[in-house]
């Protein structure tokens, strides 16, 4: 259970990289809201706020890194190359 709920922030979050034009660093922001979304979802399914609104904390400190780690600039260099000098 928990892992579908992992599942649905993760794709959630990918959605909104992708809708705000794949911007670079702002992976937590995205894991961040779509915690919010799926929270305000099952509030909204199961007609309770008090679960949804603690529900967050665990994902917040869990996943958040290296879920999105795939979008970051970071993640995208290949290891072991070193930046290019700008050239004068």
């Amino acid at each position: 259970m928990a892992t579908d709920r992992h599942e649905r922030i993760r794709k959630r979050a990918h959605q909104i990289w992708i809708d705000e034009g794949k911007p670079f660093h702002q992976h937590e922001r995205h894991w961040e809201q779509a915690i919010t979304d799926i929270n305000r979802e099952d509030a909204e399914s199961s007609g309770t706020h008090s679960k949804a609104a603690t529900a967050g904390s665990a994902e917040r400190v869990a996943g958040a890194g290296p879920a999105l780690a795939e979008h970051s600039k970071d993640a995208a260099k290949p290891a072991g190359r070193k930046p290019k000098r700008a050239e004068k």
